[in-house]
């Protein structure tokens, strides 16, 4: 039976193809799409994504259900959480300008298998949203023509008692999905100059409604006669601003975006600010107006607008209330569509996703395949499917990218920047020539069988050190971490801290709940979990890490993205059990495409050295001798070739 076990080795072989990174391009400009998106594009992209049918639907909903007039701190909140994860999305969209958002983003920093599993559960929320924002849209002009569409589809077609399927078949509700893949097909251009008009006539409606707003405001219905400002309290306003958060999840279209922008270093990161801070303002002062116009407490949740200002005695304002929300979810959903077919390319691309995928039409130069079949798909989702059970479903695709992207940052700001190997020469060994260039300071290295062998001795007074390295000033106290390669300690303090937070959120949303702790219990599990996620923290921040790039870096590095991962985890705990169970399914699926495909066709697998008869790497110093510590490394039945099998001291001249 032992011959059958797998040997280490080749264990270690495999758990290194699952976490083998991408390789850049050296110019990473160079795409097949077409660079034609100005930041005012990517800009309104952002908001279009963000400002839905949530404007519409969720201010009321909050302020009368949750948190009352205090919905408008919950927005604030909401908003500022929302950042963490928008400036991490901004300096990656800046540093690597590719297409495929928190897939790429992933895969170049923390490894393949987890970008595929990103990408897998990002393709699933995509298509839901898409389905379920198209759904929406029909029942709001359904609506508007007192249901006469459902009825007369329920009539003549007839009505399904089916788990999991609709009520009736919404051919309008498919029909719109259809038409918006056909003008996303025409595209980036078209796609922008369709989001303009509509995002035009959104904000237009927006601030008629914020002006109208404003002169029907009444501070009377803030006052205590009407429950005051924050009737439901503090934890109103926190269970609020869960709910609030997933109203600014659509801001990484920018992102997915990247590789049609002109100049994507400036015009991400801009696009991301500007964008996030409109909707957080429209939300705001939406949620201001619609409170002070009548008592929050009165508020129909459906349709909190339109309802307002009839009972205001305006009821002509409802159907400029109904088109800028039909406008709304029309540019949600051309972000939906614009965002996954480049998604899905970018994994086709790397080899991880069927092959197919990754044509670009010559003319238009965008995955035309990919639209037509996700759209298709997206339409027939919408036609038959029942998706409110899956709406909950993306939330918590989206929170666990947003945690793989805010860990990634992490990983990528403390280590050493990658520089391509040289090319071999003619005879097929690599040049020995310095990977920085000749100097007479530098270290020469040659080619071995692991390409983790690092056996330099850094020079311990040298005022400038690399990304990864301990600082000098934390180096008497942690003398002990100095001799691990640079970068290796972050990586594992920042799975550290990813273990504490998700302790420390199991025990504040489960503890007194589900697990019903006693008080001293509860309390030293808090503590304890707390100081791990603290001591890692403080760990990570006695590394240096990269500085003086030319591109956006977000502050606060690594407390910013490490604040993003514990509000992420919190969030997705609060999920509801079957949203994880259906999540489970679904990433066992995402396993059996990846171990049955794109194991096996990535492109990473190309990139791969080939075994070689050298077994050994050494580090040559500039006086032309071997370091003593340096040991043999190649195994004693395979000596490597023209050195006799005896140890390095022996070797050293």
């Amino acid at each position: 039976m032992a011959r059958w076990l797998p040997r280490s080795a080749d264990l270690t072989r495999f758990c290194q193809k699952l976490n083998r990174v991408k390789t850049l391009e050296d110019d990473m400009m160079e795409t097949s799409f077409n660079r034609c998106l100005s930041t005012i594009d990517l800009t309104l992209l952002g908001i279009g994504g963000m400002v839905g049918s949530g404007l519409y639907v969720l201010t009321g909903t909050v302020a009368k259900e949750i948190a009352g007039p205090a919905v408008i701190v919950s927005f604030i909140i909401a908003g500022f959480a929302s950042l963490l994860a928008a400036l991490c999305y901004a300096e990656f969209g800046a540093r690597v300008p590719k297409t495929g958002s928190a897939y790429m983003f992933t895969y170049v920093s923390v490894g393949e298998i987890w970008a595929f599993l990103i990408g897998w559960n990002v393709l699933l929320e995509y298509m839901i949203g898409g389905a379920a924002v198209a759904r929406a849209w029909s029942g709001y002009l359904d609506s508007i023509f007192n249901h006469k569409i459902k009825n007369f589809t329920e009539t003549h077609v007839g009505a399904w008692q089916v788990p999991f399927l609709a009520h009736y078949p919404d051919f309008l509700a498919a029909a719109i999905l259809l038409v918006a893949t056909a003008f996303i097909s025409f595209g980036a251009k078209v796609s922008s100059w369709l989001n303009h008009v509509f995002s035009a006539i959104s904000m237009g409606v927006i601030l008629f409604i914020l002006i109208m707003g404003f002169i029907l405001a009444q501070p009377k219905n803030w006052s205590a006669q009407e429950g005051g400002f924050a009737p439901y309290g503090l934890s109103g306003i926190m269970a609020g601003t869960a709910t609030c958060f997933y109203a600014f999840v659509g801001f990484d279209v920018i992102a997915a975006s990247s590789e049609e922008a002109r100049n994507p270093q400036r015009a991400v990161p801009r696009a991301i600010a500007f964008s996030l801070g409109l909707a957080t303002g429209a939300y705001i002062l939406v949620s201001v107006v619609l409170t002070l116009m009548v008592p929050w407490h009165t508020l129909d949740p459906d349709s909190a607008l339109a309802d307002a200002f009839y009972r205001r005695g305006y009821a002509w304002a409802g159907f400029l209330v109904a088109a800028g929300s039909i406008c709304a979810m029309n540019t949600v959903l051309l972000s939906n569509l614009f965002s996954l077919p480049r998604i899905v390319y970018a994994m086709a691309e790397d080899g991880l996703f069927f092959q197919v995928f990754s044509r670009v039409h010559p003319r238009t130069q965008v995955p035309v395949v990919g639209i037509v079949v996700f759209g298709l798909l997206m339409a027939l989702l919408a036609l038959v499917f029942d998706l409110e059970a899956l709406v909950q479903f993306l939330s918590i695709g989206t929170l666990l990218a947003y945690t793989f992207v805010a860990a990634s940052i992490i990983v990528l700001r403390f280590q050493q920047q990658k520089v391509d190997a040289p090319a071999p020469a003619a005879g097929g060994r690599p040049s020995p020539e310095p990977r920085e260039g000749p100097s007479a300071g530098e270290l020469k290295e040659y080619e071995s069988f692991s390409d983790k062998l690092q056996l330099v001795d850094r020079d311990k007074s040298k005022e400038h050190r690399e990304p990864g390295q301990l600082k000098a000033a934390f180096e008497p106290y942690l003398e002990f971490l100095s001799d691990f390669y640079p970068g290796e300690v972050v990586t594992v303090a920042v799975v550290t801290l990813m273990v504490s937070a998700i302790c420390l959120c199991s025990i504040l949303v489960f503890g007194n709940t589900h697990l019903h702790l006693p008080t001293w219990s509860y309390s030293l599990l808090l503590v304890l979990f707390s100081l791990g996620f603290l001591l890692s923290l403080l760990l990570i921040w006695a590394h240096e890490q990269q500085h003086g790039t030319q591109t956006f870096q977000i502050p606060l590095v690594p407390l910013s993205p490490a604040l993003s991962i514990l509000l992420n985890i919190y969030l997705m705990l609060k999920l509801s059990y079957m949203t994880w169970l259906r999540f489970a399914v679904w990433l066992l699926l995402g396993l059996l495409v990846y171990f049955g495909y794109g194991i096996w066709h990535s492109k990473e697998n190309l990139r791969e050295p080939r075994p070689q008869r050298v077994s050994a790497r050494y580090v040559v110093f500039p006086s032309g001798s071997l370091e003593e510590r340096v040991q043999a490394v190649q195994p004693s039945s395979q000596p490597a070739a023209g050195l006799p099998d005896t140890d390095t001291e022996d070797c050293k001249r």
